[in-house]
């Protein structure tokens, strides 16, 4: 029996296909780390989240 190895699959309720890259400054990129930490979540969920906050949902 083969195990499958790597990283398993996101939900396939919410495909995530596009990419997107942005600069911060090294403080916002420490808050950044710092709240990602605390709130065991990663970078992407983190902006996901901001996002979803400026647009009210």
């Amino acid at each position: 029996m083969s195990q499958k190895v790597g990283r398993p699959k996101a939900s396939a309720d919410v495909k995530k296909d596009i990419r997107f890259s942005v600069r911060l400054d090294i403080k916002t990129e420490q808050a950044l780390q710092e709240y990602c930490k605390k709130n065991n979540i990663t970078k992407g969920e983190a902006i996901r989240q901001g996002i979803n906050l400026l647009l009210g949902k």
